[in-house]
């Protein structure tokens, strides 16, 4: 096989390897759902925590059953898989089983359903998430200067929600509400169309919309986003862009999802500067009221 043949076949074979790992995983997961029943959840988890691990850079920590703090003593619901970068962001708390991870370190999380899904359990797991908030008292030194306070093109910033699914029926409500911002559905048909279904949230348009959702989450004044080169060419972008089709002209679902998911990590560069006196505030204002009601 000469170099121009090699060339014709290797990039087919990639894209059709991705679409026989998808079947692997989806038919991973009803085998474990007809084996286990309802109680599949360590082994659901597993098989989808493998799945990220495949995709994500190696800077990466994917850890399961880990509940997500900020500085003002908001703590989320357990969630599934927690991906976050621990180089530079202490865990809150770890022992054992037991994880507190602050949320500047988390790049995204993942709920992982079965075929039961109840919109109010998924609600009231969304809405513990949307209320934590990265705080803002960092001190880290960046490449010319000394930073107090957060980076001008990273002020604020959240975790991408991901809902891992066995079920086509995921609801309206829930696709509509946009609580998460990919929904990956194993489908099984039969023996021969085993695939994943891959559905982006609607309500960010470009790039440019995603860049400002991610690092500017919540702020309350005004964006000033004037003076950051690049900006302006991200509205010309969006995460269709990235869809890779395979054989039969059918979306290559996990590729697509590979270069959909890192290239919002890559706008985010998670993790945020890490407010390490804001911690230490609220740990020492909960001892203080302590000390003064014993």
């Amino acid at each position: 096989m000469n170099d121009e043949e090699r060339k014709e076949k290797i990039i087919p074979d990639i894209i059709t390897n991705y679409q026989q790992l998808e079947s692997s995983i989806v038919e991973q997961l009803y085998m474990k759902h007809a084996l286990h029943g309802t109680t599949i959840g360590t082994e659901r988890e597993e098989v989808w925590s493998q799945v990220f691990e495949a995709i994500l850079p190696k800077k990466f920590v994917i850890e399961r059953s880990v509940f997500i703090i900020d500085s003002q003593e908001n703590v989320s619901h357990e969630v599934d898989l927690a991906i976050f970068d621990e180089t530079y962001t202490p865990y809150i708390f770890r022992y054992g089983r037991i994880k507190f991870i602050p949320i500047e370190a988390v790049a995204a999380i993942v709920e992982c359903k079965s075929q039961n899904i109840k919109t109010e359990t998924i609600k009231a797991w969304y809405d513990s998430i949307v209320k934590l908030r990265t705080a803002t008292g960092s001190i880290a030194r960046l490449a010319n200067y000394i930073a107090i306070g957060p980076a001008p093109a990273q002020q604020s910033t959240r975790p991408l929600r991901i809902l891992c699914s066995m079920s086509e029926n995921v609801g309206k409500e829930v696709i509509e509400s946009n609580m998460f911002d990919f929904i990956l559905t194993a489908v099984k048909r039969d023996r021969t169309d085993s695939h994943l279904k891959i559905t982006v949230t609607e309500a960010f348009r470009t790039l440019k919309d995603w860049y400002r959702e991610l690092n500017f989450y919540q702020c309350s004044q005004e964006i000033n986003t004037t003076n950051i080169n690049g900006e302006k060419e991200l509205e010309t972008i969006s995460l269709k862009d990235y869809e890779i089709l395979g054989e039969k002209n059918r979306q290559a679902s996990l590729l697509t999802f590979n270069f959909q998911l890192n290239q919002l990590l890559m706008l985010i560069n998670n993790p945020i500067l890490f407010p390490h006196r804001e911690y230490v505030r609220m740990f020492n204002q909960k001892g203080e009221n302590r000390k003064n009601d014993g």
